[in-house]
């Protein structure tokens, strides 16, 4: 009876988290985050309609990266009604507990149990950051489910063989080709094997493993970008690669990154206070400062005791997690891309409870967990679920998806000029056959006799049925005018002699889509024009 119990488990855990991945992903609505609105969207489109050589990065800067991710996302959204796009895709973001739920087995060995493992699959689904993209767009916690898997693996047992490196390899590599802010975990993965008992055949087979994934996942549109650019990694590290289409300088996102090293060795525990210097989106999160006051903790325990409290398996996965942590603030500082180490808090966090719990203990008690660590990992993970608090990237309510109607106007194939962002998700509304050109782009501008300034002339060059129109935002906000001058570079100017339409906005905001035509510039204001009005 108790094996058929065993057998019977892991379908029930990987069933149950995938059914309060899609529980979730109703209950919050429809994702509609930002990142969504300008490049997830046009990532996904384009992959499927081929417009990398149409268009003018309608997403900005952000339409250079890999765009494969963003498929699946895009396949379920326009695949299936709503909402039943939102709880599949919630679904498969739910199926990390189920590897949290192994992980956290792997780690405690023979005194692993089902409540040990409840508390631990308790502590990761109340994760702030993975629990706010739970149903949406975001990379982040699609590819942590891979880069769990490949950490699991990587801590299963204590056999040498290579073939599970090989493979976990294989999956924190293809997770990393997909989204290059994971390479922070492909090397925290990579430096944990230094403490194995063989050393140079595991990271041998860990590499090669990753290195075909990356290569598989990444290489097709790194040759792309090259051929197109002239940089495998356009526009980014461009002090490297030098490509004449981009600035010659590192893009990076420096706002979340901490003010020295006492402001760096603080952030766990502003997070656990609601302070959140590494996100834009307000969350709160206790996990990080617990790891911090048990692992000192251990390591006062093992002095007092004069012995090793953790075990070599217990100081790899430590070891795994600080790398990871160190070259993610280092790098970044972004708080989205640590999902995978927010995930796996939790089994660390049950880790240190029983290491600590067993160390008191009398040295003659049963091996197995006592009801002690049981009362103790239950209410840890309950207080830290109570304490904790998601970040909200924006939804609409399932009862009002985002389903606009187009003016008869804008029915036709049409080039559409973009002056504001975030209008990438615009582009799979509109009629095909039209194209898109970001004119606004601050990061990396438009290189005059560029690659896409020269597609964005040869396209106004061969006119479309529905003519030409400006996009931007109505009643934009004073400081964040649309950049109407952009248009004088192409000699083209709104056509004030007919009527502006509007689109309606995903997030409320209305989108203005204004005629253009050939000619100077007018003087006349026209970004306060109300849809539907006339520049007269």
């Amino acid at each position: 009876m108790s094996i058929a119990r065993k057998q019977l488990a892991m379908p029930l855990v990987i069933a149950g988290s995938a059914g309060a991945g899609a529980i979730y992903a109703y209950v919050v609505g429809e994702d509609i985050n930002w990142d969504w609105q300008n490049y997830h969207e046009y990532a996904g489109v384009a992959l499927v309609q081929g417009r990398f050589d149409v268009d003018a990065a309608p997403g900005g800067f952000q339409s250079f990266l890999n765009p494969l991710i963003y498929l699946l996302p895009y396949l379920l959204r326009h695949g299936l009604p709503a909402p039943w796009w939102g709880l599949a895709l919630g679904a498969l973001h739910g199926l990390n507990l189920a590897l949290i739920w192994w992980v956290t087995r792997v780690l405690l060995g023979r005194t692993a149990d089902a409540v040990t493992m409840t508390a631990a699959v308790t502590i990761a689904a109340f994760s702030p950051m993975a629990l706010s993209e739970v149903g949406t767009s975001f990379a982040d916690i699609l590819t942590a489910i891979p880069i769990l898997a490949g950490v699991g693996l990587i801590f299963s047992d204590d056999d040498e063989r290579g073939r599970r490196f090989v493979l976990a390899g294989l999956l924190i590599g293809a997770a990393t080709g997909l989204k290059l802010t994971n390479a922070t975990l492909l090397i925290g993965a990579g430096v944990s094997l230094l403490l194995v008992a063989r050393p140079l055949g595991a990271i041998l087979g860990f590499a090669a493993g990753s290195a075909l994934a990356g290569i598989v996942t990444a290489g097709p549109w790194a040759l792309k970008m090259a051929r197109d650019f002239g940089s495998p990694l356009y526009p980014f590290y461009n002090s490297i690669f030098r490509s004449p289409d981009a600035p010659l300088g590192s893009i990076a996102d420096t706002r979340f990154m901490p003010q020295g090293v006492l402001d760096a060795l603080a952030y766990p525990f502003y997070w656990a206070i609601g302070r959140h210097p590494s996100s834009e989106s307000p969350f709160r999160d206790p996990r990080f400062a617990v790891v911090i006051l048990l692992l000192m903790a251990v390591i006062v325990t093992g002095l007092w005791q004069r012995r090793e409290v953790l075990s070599l398996r217990d100081r790899r996965f430590i070891v795994f997690g600080w790398v990871s942590y160190a070259l993610w603030m280092q790098a970044f500082s972004i708080q989205r891309y640590l999902i995978p180490l927010e995930l796996l808090a939790a089994p660390l966090i049950v880790l240190l409870l029983a290491r600590l719990i067993d160390a008191w203990r009398e040295r003659d008690a049963p091996a197995a967990p006592s009801r002690s660590v049981q009362a103790v990992t239950v209410a840890g993970a309950l207080a830290i679920a109570l304490a904790s608090q998601p970040s909200d990237w924006t939804r609409r309510p399932w009862s009002d998806p985002y389903q606009p109607r187009l003016a008869a106007a804008l029915q036709q194939p049409a080039a559409f000029l973009m002056l504001h962002k975030p209008l990438g998700y615009l582009v799979p509304l509109l009629p095909a056959g039209s194209r898109f050109y970001q004119l606004s782009e601050i990061v990396v501008p438009i290189v005059p006799g560029g690659v896409l300034d020269r597609r964005i002339r040869s396209g106004l060059s061969e006119p479309l049925p529905g003519g030409i129109w400006a996009l931007y935002f109505a009643n934009s906000r004073a400081d964040y005018p649309p950049r109407l001058e952009l248009l004088a570079d192409y000699d083209l100017r709104i056509d004030e002699s007919r009527r502006c339409e509007h689109i309606p906005g995903v997030d409320g905001t209305d989108i203005m889509a204004c005629p253009v035509v050939p000619g100077a510039i007018s003087a006349a204001p026209t970004a306060g024009l109300k849809p539907g009005s006339r520049a007269d």
